[in-house]
């Protein structure tokens, strides 16, 4: 059954501005995420340096037995990495449309929000939550 764990936002420097858990896989402490962050930060400039393709970006997905790790890098270089279950449907669109549309409509438009710093905005939260669930309720999934 798919699901979707976390999502992880990294700022164009390496920096975690947001993670939140959807259905619990482990625990992880504060500094556990802020280390994941920063590694593949590092990891997906590396991959775009050494890649031979032309364009190349980074490292778009991380294939596992126990999870798949997309990841969805902006124009201005903030990093959503979507942590599912192996072979969940349609997470590259779900990361570059209705993840995305929430962070534009909700954290960058609000005028407290300073872009790079964390992020703290409740209808955010709300309606990340409120699609996540309703994603899991058409899948199956019990939520938390």
């Amino acid at each position: 059954m798919p699901a979707l764990y976390a999502l992880y936002v990294v700022n164009k420097s390496g920096g975690l501005i947001y993670y939140k858990e959807f259905v619990p896989i482990a625990s992880l402490q504060l500094n556990d995420t802020l280390r994941l962050a920063s590694i593949w930060h590092s990891l997906h400039a590396i991959a775009a340096q050494l890649s031979p393709a032309q364009g190349c970006t980074g490292i778009d997905l991380l294939l596992t037995e126990t999870f798949d790790l997309h990841c969805f890098q902006t124009l201005t270089g903030t990093k959503f990495l979507l942590v599912v279950e192996p072979k969940t449907p349609e997470v590259s669109e779900l990361l570059r449309t209705t993840i995305y549309e929430l962070y534009t409509d909700y954290v960058l438009k609000n005028p407290f929000y300073e872009i790079e710093m964390p992020i703290r905005c409740e209808l955010f939260d709300q309606n990340l939550f409120a699609t996540i669930g309703g994603i899991h309720r058409r899948w199956g999934i019990a939520q938390p």
